[in-house]
């Protein structure tokens, strides 16, 4: 099994990443409508769960706890406009589910924005919820999302699973990359981001456990860390975790003293601080996320052996 200290320092340094760059959190209210403003969502969204994760696991030392705080504070405060920019999203896209998305690990801890809320429970009622198109994998998160907002899911979670790739376990040597993405997502949503490890079909679980190391294997090789740190979450989720040294070394190796981590190979060569950040913000959030479950999976295994 892999130490703990290099798990643990996985997470220290990409959280220690992503405060010093917390700016590289904004959106772009004028951008071009065909490009869209809500797509400027998507990273503060998942800094919000990676730091929901962070806090519900309760391995992390007290600078990074602080900082994963103070990271949430300024983007609900200065990115978010204590949530006025998701009023506004919702209103340029009022079907769309990003402001739904975005908001709800922030409301589980503990902010608040009502008007979303209201938009929440009134777009749930409408059948253009239900129609909007998306992948399979985003529909089954889309109703675990519902549930853990309150609201019944318009799709019940068994039903929107049927369609993902996961749930019919294919062969695994097809995966490729959109595929390892959609079930490693599957994975998040059907274990609730890891805390849940039973809400992962027990089939489902074989399949993973059986195939899942190879996998691994296959983007350690080729160096594709961004890839590899959700590939080693699903590991974490999993009822017997492996926490692969090797992967684990590797990764932990491709990470840069200051915390960042490439999403392929090396570092980007760009100045400007905005590109890099979108170029590296995703891996570095991934790391953190990795190296949260792992080390609390791995602490857990610990304490069992020793008592």
């Amino acid at each position: 099994m892999t130490d703990t200290r290099l798990l643990h320092t996985v997470g220290v340094r990409a959280i220690e990443w992503l405060w010093a760059h917390r700016d590289g959190f904004r959106l772009e209210p004028d951008v071009d409508p065909e490009i869209g403003f809500l797509e400027r969502f998507k990273p503060v969204g998942e800094l919000a769960l990676v730091c929901k994760v962070l806090f519900r696991e309760g391995v992390a030392g007290s600078r990074q706890a602080e900082l994963a705080r103070r990271l949430l504070d300024h983007v609900w405060r200065e990115t978010l406009d204590g949530g006025g920019m998701l009023v506004r999203g919702q209103r340029t896209e009022p079907i769309s589910p990003i402001p739904f998305e975005t908001y709800l690990p922030f409301k589980e801890l503990g902010y608040h924005q009502p008007e979303i809320e209201r938009a929440a429970v009134l777009n749930h009622r409408l059948d253009s919820w239900c129609a909007f198109e998306t992948t399979p994998t985003r529909r089954l998160g889309l109703s675990a999302f519902q549930r853990r907002f309150g609201l019944r899911p318009r799709l019940p979670e068994h039903e929107a699973l049927k369609a993902t790739w996961l749930a019919r376990t294919p062969e695994p040597w097809t995966v490729e990359g959109h595929i390892a993405y959609d079930v490693t997502h599957a994975v998040f949503h059907l274990t609730d981001w890891g805390e849940n490890p039973g809400g992962l079909p027990p089939r489902l679980a074989d399949y993973l456990a059986a195939w899942l190391p190879v996998w691994i294997d296959d983007w350690l090789d080729l160096r594709r860390w961004d890839l590899l740190g959700e590939l080693l979450v699903v590991d974490a989720c999993l009822p017997r975790p492996t926490l692969d040294a090797r992967a684990w070394a590797g990764f932990a190796e491709a990470q840069r003293a200051d915390g960042a981590m490439p999403a392929v190979g090396e570092m980007p060569d760009v100045a400007d601080p905005d590109e890099l950040f979108d170029a590296v913000y995703h891996p570095t959030l991934v790391a953190a996320f990795a190296s949260t479950l792992a080390t609390s999976r791995a602490l857990a295994d610990l304490a069992q052996a020793a008592s």
